[in-house]
């Protein structure tokens, strides 16, 4: 097989970055921090709590309006709570000095998305959010802001991740049939290939006991992001259950974790990430946390019949959800070469082989 000269940086080429002067950082890498396709990213000792959210723009750098718009700052360096409603800007450890044909993208980690903390990545002259166009020299910025649960971060904390890619490396509709009709990519008889992703569709028959899903509690106590099985699973959420039917009701302004009906399978050879919303299926925003490692859902590693979790809202008005209505789409990418490590062999990886599951923090 021909190497590729397109696609996805695998664990070894982001360290070789860190080598080449290409990514740095203020501290030691942590031992996990490199994924098999992305990166996480640290926080920095300080948080800047600003009035709202904004885009720098062309011709701005992110400190200068942070100089204009910061209302107070928070010190990070022993832990510091962020509340809900509010919207923080923290300089990350990482610094990008990308090469002229190398881009990146960042999403939440998916932990981040299962608590509900909005999160984005800022660069300097930033016209779009988490996008990091080719070429960037600079810093890096988090936005960051609770919805549900107020937390509780200090430096160092991984809140969101990033992945590197050198030219297109997104499939083709054409392709993305021939991988699932060679490697099933969903569990699905008819996969629903259309607006360049593969369809995922909501589980709302629920497991044996009709657990369908879990719905955030208002008014919690707060949680620690860097601290595993810390928390009650009750109370900070309400679970749901199917009694014998097979809709839910999304009220506005409620915060759901529910699942796909689908098992998700990512080969060694690619990566994922799922579409956050689709317009084309109702008015409900499926905020999924991003990236689907290499490996996600991949037999030999351990993933067979993973589901995506998925983290969904509802807009201004109620909206009804019916048990195996597509929610969202995945969007497949070639790597350049297949990681060292694939997601859930032997990482500690979190999620592989999940069903309808709670971020890390919670214990039941």
């Amino acid at each position: 097989m021909m190497a590729r000269t397109t696609g996805i940086l695998a664990d070894r080429a982001i360290a070789a970055l860190f080598e080449a002067g290409r990514l740095t950082s203020e501290k030691e890498l942590d031992v996990d921090q490199i994924q098999p396709a992305s990166l996480d990213l640290r926080l920095s000792a300080h948080a800047f709590r600003v009035r709202a959210s904004f885009m720098p723009g062309p011709s701005h750098l992110v400190a200068d309006k942070l100089d204009r718009l910061k209302l107070h700052v928070v010190d990070l360096s022993e832990g510091a709570v962020l509340e809900t409603g509010c919207v923080y800007i923290v300089p990350l450890m990482e610094r990008l000095d990308l090469p002229a044909d190398m881009s990146a993208s960042a999403n939440p980690k998916s932990s981040t998305g299962r608590l509900d903390i909005f999160t984005r990545v800022i660069t300097d002259r930033a016209q779009e959010f988490d996008k990091i166009p080719a070429g960037y020299s600079g810093p890096l910025y988090l936005e960051i802001s609770p919805r549900t649960f107020p937390i509780v971060v200090r430096r160092g904390s991984r809140l969101s991740q990033i992945r590197f890619r050198v030219g297109q490396a997104t499939l083709s509709e054409p392709e993305l049939l021939a991988l699932h009709e060679s490697e099933t990519l969903v569990a699905s008889k008819k996969p629903n290939v259309t607006g360049g992703g593969i369809a995922l569709s909501i589980d709302l028959a629920g497991d044996k006991e009709g657990l369908i899903g879990y719905r955030g509690k208002h008014h919690t106590a707060v949680v620690d992001v860097d601290k595993k099985a810390q928390h009650d699973i009750f109370d900070f959420w309400e679970p749901l259950y199917s009694r014998g039917r097979t809709e839910l009701i999304l009220d506005p302004d409620e915060f759901y974790i529910l699942v796909s009906r689908e098992a998700v399978h990512v080969p060694p050879h690619y990566a994922a990430e799922m579409t956050p919303f689709d317009p084309l299926v109702g008015e409900f925003r499926v905020h999924y946390a991003g990236f689907f490692d290499p490996g996600f859902g991949h037999a030999p590693a351990g993933g067979r019949g993973s589901r995506a979790v998925l983290e969904v809202r509802s807009h201004e008005v109620p909206f009804i959800l019916e048990d195996g209505q597509i929610v969202g789409r995945l969007v497949y990418e070639h790597m350049l070469e297949q990681p060292s490590s694939l997601y859930g062999s032997g990482l500690g990886s979190n999620y592989q082989a999940q069903g309808l599951k709670l971020s890390k923090h919670f214990r039941l």
